[in-house]
């Protein structure tokens, strides 16, 4: 062990963050503290040597036996070193913290009572208005709960409806009593509006009238409104859990849950508003022998309370003891403003709310006992992390015109709102992996690392993502997948070649019916088909730019050539004399240059 009694001396006794950093300059861990020297000793023991503490647990114990520098930042108080912590774990991944991926903002459906004839809609923000209703949070099936709603009531239906003043198609197949032209009293409207406040945080009744009304359409032969409706029932059927427990009209509580099996960890998060469970939502995360409950804890209540929330807890139930519970209380407390204690219950309904939490974790996860692709492909890769997260990368280009890059995410699913796109400057393809890799790096501090990169190409591809990895410090794993080569040439017919897989220094071709060739394959053709896609959305913007100049002597020809070097339209605008006379003639590019300067 290199870290010395003077390096811990050396600490500052100030809040703050401390990294432990190996020898080869990669992130161990990070850790916050109220004082960063005491609480950095208390990883060690002084006689007769240093040595990591016996009290440590197997995870630390060996992320302290790895350590070889010790660095640390100074916040102003222990609640910014969480928040410091948090964002920093989410950017640069180290291989001993827990990674939980950010909730988004939950949506909530409200109601503005304000209004003469409210109406139901969602939002994620609060509404800065007196008098407005919020219901929820609802992880998923909220616009499914908001159109059964108005698919049982009679309610104003669209923002737009009231400000036409004159009845519309709603009105005609009964699905609103036509306020805008006061053929409904207020009295009237306003029994509807409390009926279908009642039936939103009470989903067993709404069931059984959308069943009824399924059935009924059934009956009619509007077989297309029968399927739509069904699958509104399955989506918030996916959102129910179910409680006989007797709560209190008063009861505002979140619950957090978790339960492992070997291979995976689940933790449930159920919401309880007004006596009444609203929803839940769930997450999983691979377990090993490194993870600490309390950290899992902390991630998750750190991802869901630096959102706004709408509808706050006046108390947070937790399954297990954690070593953070009163550093958490005081964050979410600070965060809303108001005294919010976080328990463990041992009795009553409390605990009897836990324990449903706890039949949810074991149900999950027993819907998990099958034959897992990732955990195959993390022990036959040697992969350092279960590959809950993949980002697959692609780029595409035409004879060097329209040079474009994708990214797909994929976890138990493509996750298409996570997809994004690239423009690139680079003319080959390694200087182009190159960039792609840096633009995605540079939004690590928005979206945090995933566990694997899947990159179309040989192994030189693979050797710079990982030497790009290796200096941000970051832990990710990466697989490159390409073709064989046939006589020094590439044969991409088919079946003619077979796709080679390199990892770790290893390279390795699989039968072309293994599970695990198949998965990546997936992978791969999806980043190929996006970055395609988008490279003839941008082809054909610049083929309309190119058809639509009119200089004399520059034909399409000309033009297409500058695109060819300079890679984009836009930057054959932004580009001086100078540089468009490295392509064309000094007269054609003075033609070219003034063009754009008068456009």
């Amino acid at each position: 062990m290199t870290i010395s009694k003077a390096t811990l001396d050396r600490l500052p006794e100030s809040s703050g963050v401390y990294q432990y950093i190996s020898e080869d300059d990669k992130l161990l861990y990070i850790g916050k503290a109220k004082n960063i020297k005491r609480r950095v000793k208390n990883y060690f023991k002084f006689t007769p040597e240093l040595a990591p503490s016996n009290r440590l647990n197997s995870r630390l114990f060996q992320m302290i036996s790895q350590a070889k520098k010790i660095e640390s930042i100074i916040v102003d108080n222990e609640n910014d070193a969480l928040i410091l912590e948090n964002s920093l774990i989410k950017q640069l991944k180290p291989k001993y913290n827990i990674l939980l991926r950010d909730d988004k903002t939950y949506p909530y459906i409200y109601i503005d009572l304000n209004e003469k004839f409210p109406r139901f809609d969602i939002t994620r923000k609060v509404i800065n208005k007196k008098n407005i209703k919020y219901f929820g949070p609802f992880p998923s099936g909220s616009r499914d709960l908001l159109s059964s709603i108005y698919e049982i009531f009679p309610l104003v239906q669209k923002k737009s409806c009231l400000k036409g003043k004159k009845l519309c198609l709603f009105y005609q197949i009964k699905k609103c009593l036509g306020p805008c032209e006061n053929k409904i009293e207020q009295r009237e409207y306003d029994t509807i509006v409390t009926d279908s406040m009642k039936l939103i945080n009470n989903k067993n009744e709404l069931l059984k009238i959308l069943k009824y009304k399924m059935n009924k359409m059934s009956d009619e032969l509007r077989f297309e409104e029968a399927l739509e409706l069904r699958d509104k029932i399955t989506n918030i059927k996916k959102t129910e859990i179910k409680s006989v427990i007797d709560l209190s009209k008063d009861d505002n509580l979140d619950i957090f849950v978790t339960y492992s099996n070997i291979q995976k960890i689940v933790i449930v998060k159920m919401f309880v508003r007004n006596g009444k469970l609203v929803s839940s939502d769930y997450k999983f995360l691979r377990n090993s022998e490194y993870v600490d409950i309390s950290d899992v804890y902390k991630m998750a209540m750190l991802n869901l309370y630096k959102n706004d929330t709408l509808l706050t807890p006046d108390e947070i139930l937790i399954s297990d003891e954690i070593s953070y519970k009163e550093e958490l209380s005081l964050f979410v407390s600070s965060k809303f403003n108001k005294k919010i204690s976080i328990v463990v219950p041992k009795q009553g309904r409390k605990l009897s709310l836990v324990n449903i939490g706890l039949i949810n974790c074991k149900k999950l996860l027993g819907e998990l006992n099958k034959y897992d692709i990732k955990n195959d492909i993390k022990n036959s890769f040697n992969l350092s992390n279960y590959p809950h997260r993949i980002e697959i990368f692609d780029n595409s280009h035409m004879f060097g015109q329209s040079i474009v890059g994708g990214m797909v995410v994929y976890e138990d699913k493509f996750i298409k709102s996570d997809y994004r796109k690239f423009h690139l400057k680079e003319r080959d393809e390694y200087s182009q992996s190159k960039e792609i890799f840096a633009l995605r790096i540079e939004r690590f501090y928005k979206n945090p690392p995933p566990d694997l990169w899947i990159i179309d190409g040989g192994k030189t591809l693979l050797d710079l993502a990982k030497s790009i990895i290796t200096k941000i410090g970051a832990n990710i794993d990466v697989i490159s997948i390409s073709k064989e080569k046939k006589n020094s040439l590439t044969n991409r017919s088919k079946g003619a070649s077979k796709d080679i897989l390199y990892f770790d220094n290893q390279m390795v071709k699989l039968s072309t019916s293994d599970k695990k060739l198949l998965f990546i394959q997936k992978l791969r053709d999806e980043a190929h088909r996006f970055a395609i896609s988008f490279h003839r959305a941008v082809k054909l913007k610049e083929d309309k730019n190119i058809s639509m100049i009119n200089i004399e002597n520059i034909g399409k020809a000309k033009i297409a050539k500058l695109i060819n070097y300079f890679g984009t339209f836009k930057n054959i605008k932004d580009s001086t004399r100078l540089e468009l006379q490295k392509v064309l003639n000094k007269s054609d590019a003075d033609r070219i240059y003034e063009y754009f300067m008068n456009d």
